[in-house]
C-alpha cells in the first residue's frame, strides 16, 4: 500500500506539471521564442509633435526601420523619449510591422524671472537654475532648481527662506517660470564661545578663526554667517595657532553651533586642550652632500635656541635651507626635520638633515581651472619647468609664488607618477577669483574736504597679469583723471614696465595761494634685487599752468605761467617685514631720487624708513619708529623755484595742517623747504572690549620734525622761522574698512611758530610709511 506521504508528493508533481506547463510555453515565448517571434519594424509612424521634429523623436529611439523590435526594446524607447525631457507622456506600439510614437510634449520656457530676491541678483539665481538651460519645462527640474536656490540662501545664512515657483501659460506651448523668494531674516552668529583656554583669551583666537560673530557692519560684509564646513576648517586654524606657539600638542575637542530659533542666530562653541608648553633646544644641521657650504642654510634658520616651539617656522627654515642648497647647484637636496622631543625640559632639539633626494624630474605640468588667466601667466610663477629636476620646496615656493598674483581663491598643486619611475606629473588646480574692481567712492580728507573717485581696475586684463587702472576724482580744491598700466613680467623677465598719465587741477585756494592746472606721464622699469630688495626706475614729462586770480597774490608765481619739466630717477625700497597689510615685526624702507631739469634744475632726494616690534608676544601691542629726511639741491647753484620744494603738514608732524609749518611770506604764502628731518613713535594696540571682527584698533604716537631753510631762488621767508622745531603727541583710532584702512589722528601740538596752522583732528589713509 502506497504510503500517505508518497501519495501526496505525487500529487503535488502532477497538479504542477499540469499548472505550470501553460505558463512554461508562454514562458519560453516571452524568453526564449520572442526575439525569433518580434516583428520587424517596416515603417516609424511619429504623432502628436509640433515643437519637435521627427527625426528628433526618431534619433531617441533605440530600433530603427529593418531592425526586430521585442518589447525589451520599445520600453527601452519609451525610458529614452522620457529620459530626454522633452515630452510629458510617452507611448510606442508595434502593429503590423508599424513603430507608431504618440508623444505629449513638455511646453518650452519663454522666460525665467524672479521676485522678492536681494541677497542674489537675478544674474547668480539664474545661474543656480537649470530651467533655463534646459528649455523645456518639467515640474521634477522646477522642484530641483526650488531646492538648489533654497541651499544657496541657506549657505548665506538664510534658514527661514522659501521659494515657490509660479508658472505662466503663454501662446504656442510656451510658459514663463516665475520663482517668488521670500528670503526671511538673515540668521547671524550672536557669540562664539570658547572652553579650556587657558593662555590665550577669547577675543584672540577669535581673530585666528574664519568664522565671526555679528557686528555693527556685518549687513554690508556678511561676514558673520554660519557654515557647517567652516568649523573644522576653523578647528584646524585653532590648532596651527597653538602649534606656532610653543603648542604642539594641542587640540580642538569640539566645535558645535546651537541655532536659537527665538533669536534667529547661531551660539558657536569651541572645546580647546592646550597641553604643555615647549620650546626649541639645541639646533643643528647635518649633511651627507660633499661639498655643500651649510653657511648660507644657517642664515635662513628661524628656529633659535630658547625660543617658543613653532611648526610653521620649522617648515619654513627647512624649505628655504633647501632652496639655498639648490642655488648651490645640489637641484636633488632634500632637507628633513629630525625632532627629539625632552618632556622633562619641554624642549625640542631640531637637527636639519640635508641629504640628496631621489633624482625625479618634472615631466609634465598640467594647469587646471583657469577660463581667463592664461597658461604661461601661471607657469612663469613656478620657477622650474618641464624637464627640470623635482624639488618639493620650489615647488612649495611657486604655489605660494601664484597665490600672491591675487587672481585666485585657491591654489592646489598635487603630484602623480609620471611614465617612468623617475618623472613626475604636476597638476596646478586654481579657482580663478575676481580680478576687476569698478564703482564710486565718496570720502572725506582733511586737507581737501569731501571727495570722491570713479575708477575702474582691472589687476588680470585680458588674462595676461596685466595691471590697469583709469580714475576720475573730484574735491573741493580740485580734480584728478589717472590712467595707469603695467606688465609684470616684460618679455617674460621678473622685470616690470609700465606708464602712467595724470591730469592734476588744484583749484586757488586761501591755504595754496595759487592754481595749477598739471598734465603729464611717466614711463616705469622695476628690477627685483634680491628677495627684499627692489628697485624702480622712471623718466617723465610734465607741464604746469599757474593761475592766480584772487587776492592776496601769490609771490611764488604769475597768473599764466608756464613751467615745464622732465625727470629721471630712481627708487630702492627694502621690504623685511612679516605682513605688508598688517605689520608686526621687521624694517620697510624706501630711498628716492630724481633729477629734475628744463625749467628747472635741481635733484631732489628722500629717505624713509620704520621699523616695527612686537612689545609683548601675541598682545597685539605693536612699536614702530619712523624716521624720514628730505633735500633738494640745485645743481648750477641758482637755487630751486618754491613750486619745487618740501610743503611741510601733517606727513611730517601731526597735529599741522597742509603746508600748516616752515618758511612763509607775512601775508601766509608758504614758501616750503629745501630740506626736512623727521622722527616719530607709535604704539598700536588692540581695543580690549570690541570684537576683532570691528577692525579697529587704537594707537599713541610722538612726532618731531625739523623745516629746513627756504629756496634762495624764491622770496625770503618773513615768519614761520623763529621755531624751526615742531613736535605732538596724540592718539588715533585706526579703522580696516571695507574702502582700506582709515585712521583718525587726534593731536596736541608741542612745539610750534606763531605763524604756523594747527589742527586737532587729521582723516587719512593708513601707510606703512
Amino acid at each position: 500500500m502506497m504510503h500517505h506521504s508518497t501519495l501526496l508528493r505525487s500529487l503535488f508533481v502532477a497538479f504542477a506539471f499540469l499548472v505550470l506547463a501553460p505558463l512554461a510555453g508562454a514562458g519560453g515565448l516571452v524568453f526564449g521564442v520572442e526575439a525569433a517571434q518580434a516583428q520587424t519594424v517596416s515603417r516609424i509612424s511619429v504623432e502628436g509633435n509640433s515643437l519637435v521634429d521627427d527625426a528628433t523623436v526618431v534619433s531617441y529611439l533605440t530600433v530603427r526601420v529593418g531592425d526586430r523590435a521585442p518589447s525589451s526594446e520599445i520600453n527601452a524607447s519609451t525610458n529614452s523619449l522620457l529620459a530626454s525631457g522633452l515630452f510629458d507622456t510617452v507611448n510606442v506600439r508595434l502593429s503590423g510591422g508599424v513603430l507608431r510614437v504618440s508623444v505629449s510634449e513638455n511646453p518650452v520656457v519663454a522666460s525665467v524671472l524672479f521676485e522678492g530676491n536681494q541677497r542674489f541678483s537675478d544674474k547668480e539665481l539664474l545661474s543656480m537654475v537649470d530651467t533655463a538651460s534646459r528649455g523645456v519645462f518639467t515640474r521634477e527640474g522646477l522642484s530641483t532648481d526650488e531646492q538648489s536656490i533654497r541651499i544657496a540662501y541657506d549657505q548665506a545664512g538664510y534658514t527661514n527662506v522659501t521659494v515657490a515657483a509660479r508658472t505662466e501659460v503663454l501662446a504656442n506651448q510656451r510658459v514663463r517660470v516665475v520663482f517668488v523668494v521670500n528670503e526671511g531674516e538673515r540668521a547671524g552668529i550672536t557669540a562664539i564661545n570658547f572652553t579650556g583656554n587657558n593662555t590665550y583669551d577669547s577675543n584672540q583666537l577669535k581673530t585666528v578663526i574664519s568664522t565671526k560673530e555679528s557686528h555693527w557692519l556685518s549687513w554690508l560684509l556678511r561676514d558673520d554667517t554660519y557654515e557647517e564646513d567652516k568649523l573644522a576648517y576653523d578647528s584646524e586654524l585653532i590648532r596651527r595657532f597653538y602649534a606656532d606657539r610653543g603648542y604642539p600638542d594641542a587640540q580642538v575637542l569640539s566645535a558645535v553651533a546651537d541655532f536659537d530659533t527665538s533669536k534667529n542666530a547661531y551660539f558657536v562653541n569651541f572645546t580647546v586642550s592646550e597641553g604643555e608648553y615647549y620650546s626649541f633646544g639645541n639646533i643643528a644641521i647635518e649633511t651627507s652632500i660633499s661639498g655643500l657650504d651649510t653657511g648660507p642654510l644657517q642664515s635662513v634658520v628661524r628656529t633659535r635656541e630658547g625660543s617658543r616651539y613653532s611648526a610653521s617656522r620649522l617648515q619654513q627654515s627647512a624649505n628655504e635651507m633647501a632652496i639655498r642648497a639648490t642655488e648651490q647647484g645640489y637641484a636633488f637636496a632634500d632637507v628633513r626635520p629630525r625632532v627629539e622631543r625632552d618632556v622633562a625640559s619641554h624642549t625640542f632639539n631640531i637637527t636639519y638633515l640635508v641629504d640628496e633626494g631621489a633624482r625625479i624630474y618634472v615631466e609634465r605640468v598640467n594647469i587646471l581651472g583657469n577660463e581667463k588667466t592664461r597658461d604661461f601667466v601661471i607657469r612663469r610663477e613656478l620657477g622650474f619647468a618641464e624637464g627640470d629636476p623635482f624639488n618639493r620646496s620650489i615647488i612649495s615656493r611657486g604655489k605660494t609664488a601664484i597665490e600672491d598674483l591675487g587672481f585666485f581663491s585657491s591654489v592646489d598643486v598635487s603630484t602623480s607618477p609620471g611614465s617612468a619611475a623617475d618623472k613626475i606629473v604636476i597638476d596646478i588646480a586654481v579657482v580663478e577669483d575676481s580680478t576687476g574692481d569698478y564703482g564710486a567712492t565718496v570720502g572725506y580728507a582733511t586737507e581737501g574736504g569731501v571727495l570722491g573717485e570713479l575708477s575702474l581696475t582691472e589687476r588680470n586684463f585680458l588674462g595676461r597679469g596685466q595691471y590697469v587702472r583709469a580714475a576720475i576724482g573730484a574735491s573741493q580744491s580740485g580734480r584728478t583723471f589717472d590712467f595707469s598700466f603695467t606688465e609684470p613680467r616684460f618679455m617674460g623677465l621678473k622685470i616690470s614696465t609700465g606708464f602712467d598719465i595724470y591730469k592734476r587741477v588744484n583749484d586757488e585756494t586761501t591755504a595754496s595761494f595759487y592754481g595749477s592746472d598739471v598734465v603729464g606721464g611717466k614711463i616705469r622699469l622695476g628690477v627685483p634685487l634680491t628677495k627684499e630688495f627692489s628697485s624702480t626706475f622712471f623718466v617723465g614729462l610734465e607741464n604746469t599752468q599757474y593761475t592766480d586770480k584772487k587776492a592776496p597774490a601769490s609771490v611764488i608765481v604769475t597768473d599764466g605761467e608756464t613751467r615745464n619739466k622732465v625727470f629721471v630717477g630712481y627708487s630702492l625700497n627694502y621690504n623685511g617685514v612679516d605682513s605688508v597689510k598688517k605689520p608686526t615685526e621687521g624694517l620697510y624702507a624706501s630711498f628716492s631720487q630724481q633729477y629734475v631739469g628744463w625749467d628747472n634744475n635741481y635733484v631732489k632726494s628722500e629717505l624713509k624708513a620704520r621699523y616695527f616690534m612686537p612689545l609683548m608676544e601675541d598682545s597685539g601691542f605693536i612699536a614702530s619708529v619712523k624716521g624720514q629726511v628730505g633735500v633738494v639741491n640745485s645743481v648750477n647753484g641758482t637755487g630751486v623755484n618754491p613750486t619745487e620744494t618740501f610743503l611741510l603738514g601733517p606727513s611730517l608732524v601731526r597735529g599741522f595742517e597742509g603746508r600748516g609749518f616752515g618758511p612763509r611770506r607775512a601775508s601766509g604764502e608758504a614758501l616750503g623747504s629745501t630740506y626736512y628731518a623727521g622722527l616719530s613713535a607709535e604704539i598700536e594696540f588692540p581695543f580690549p572690549v570690541l570684537p576683532e571682527s570691528y577692525g579697529l584698533t587704537g594707537a599713541v604716537w610722538a612726532d618731531v620734525g625739523y623745516a629746513g631753510d627756504e629756496s634762495s631762488a624764491g622770496p625770503a621767508a618773513q615768519t614761520g622761522i623763529a621755531q624751526q622745531v615742531r613736535s605732538s603727541i596724540g592718539a588715533s583710532i585706526i579703522w580696516d574698512s571695507p574702502f582700506g584702512p582709515l585712521r583718525g589722528d587726534f593731536a596736541h601740538v608741542l612745539q610750534k611758530d606763531s605763524a604756523d596752522k594747527t589742527q586737532v583732528f587729521q582723516l587719512t589713509l593708513k601707510s606703512l610709511l
